[in-house]
């Protein structure tokens, strides 16, 4: 192993190391963390880093290599549209993979996943957009100007409050965006905007809308994830439950809503002496204000998993490997049997669900 005063670092250019703060002195405003990028550090390069640079850079080539003139031609067909499947699918393969315990596995599917990264990138090359570079570089500089308690001369005594000016740094790099953004757009357009239409009734000037810390969440995420990813960050900056008990109230609650709304349609058709209704034929309006208490009862629940440390998505994702794992071995048993599981009166289906819980509670004490 190298010695430790052989060990090259990585600089910035022209940079230099973060001043000391005198004791007592105030924190520098997290403002002026983002205005500019902290001087870059120092951090040793070990060999280990070394090593994986230069299977980095032999990965690179490759990809490129598949995708140059005498390359492979399912490579060279592919565009950023066609490998967005992919992109998703490795992603999942290695959450599966994370749960399996199989490092071999583990690892695998992590390269499976950096080599969409690179085929991004390559793509994004050919027309000038970025190169891997510009996406390494990019985040490098974006994780030391959000850890200026690590980088610079701000402080977090804890994990919560790291998490809190993580939030704080990205709502205003947002909003540094939407300045270049606005400013860029009007540079270019020629046309300046009307003051009549910039006083209108009831609306505000861009430039007084404060950047909201939710705007960059992406809309297309799971509703699990997405619930999630809203309520986490509303929660860094302190708009969040006391306690796990006041959550479950909210979800009692949002029971009681669904059962009232129940009620009030199986009144309304008593009333107008319509046929009693099933809840799989209940009217459009119904529906929709049921769809959305149960959508408010599933946020609630989201919340439940945030509060405790569990991701929702990976939470929901194991419950449903597991009520499959059960219902096909109650299909296995059955057609044991030589009996079809849909043939099954009610109650045996129920005892087979119980044997199969039963099943997986032995296996699991055997194996600790």
């Amino acid at each position: 192993m190298a010695s430790p005063r052989k060990k090259r670092v990585i600089k910035s250019k022209g940079s230099h190391e973060p001043k000391l703060r005198r004791p007592g002195a105030k924190s520098s405003s997290l403002s002026s963390v983002v205005s500019k990028t902290p001087p870059g550090p120092t951090i040793p390069i070990t060999a280990r880093d070394k090593r994986a640079g230069k299977l980095f850079e032999k990965l690179v080539a490759l990809q490129a290599r598949l995708r140059g003139p005498c390359g492979c031609p399912w490579d060279r067909e592919q565009t950023h549209a066609s490998l967005r499947k992919f992109l998703i699918e490795e992603t999942y393969e290695v959450l599966d993979a994370m749960e399996s315990g199989d490092a071999r596995h583990f690892s695998s599917e992590l390269g499976d996943l950096l080599l969409q990264v690179i085929f991004h990138s390559i793509l994004a090359e050919e027309t000038g957009a970025f190169t891997i570079s510009d996406v390494i570089e990019s985040v490098y500089t974006k994780m030391v100007r959000r850890h200026p308690h690590v980088f610079g001369d701000a402080q977090a005594k804890n994990s919560k409050e790291a998490l809190k000016n993580w939030e704080q740094i990205k709502s205003e790099e947002r909003a540094q965006k939407r300045d270049a953004t606005r400013a860029k757009g009007s540079a270019g357009s020629g046309f300046p905007v009307p003051t009549a239409m910039s006083n209108l009734p009831g609306q505000l000037k861009d430039a007084a809308q404060p950047e909201s810390i939710l705007s960059d969440i992406p809309k297309s995420l799971p509703a699990a994830l997405e619930a999630y990813q809203l309520t986490r960050r509303a929660a860094r900056v302190g708009f969040d439950w006391d306690d796990l008990g006041g959550i479950f109230e909210k979800i009692d609650e949002e029971k009681e809503e669904i059962l009232e709304s129940l009620g009030s349609s199986a009144e309304k058709r008593s009333r107008e002496k319509l046929k009693p209704q099933s809840q799989h034929e209940l009217a459009s309006s119904d529906v929709a204000h049921l769809e959305e208490e149960v959508g408010d009862l599933l946020f609630a629940a989201v919340n439940v998993a945030r509060f405790v440390g569990a991701d929702p998505e990976i939470a929901l994702k194991q419950a449903n490997r597991k009520f499959l794992r059960r219902f096909q071995w109650m299909e296995s048993a059955a057609q044991a049997e030589g009996k079809k599981f849909a043939d099954l009166p009610r109650s045996q289906m129920e005892a087979l669900w119980n044997l199969s819980k039963q099943r997986e509670s032995s296996k699991s004490a055997a194996t600790k």
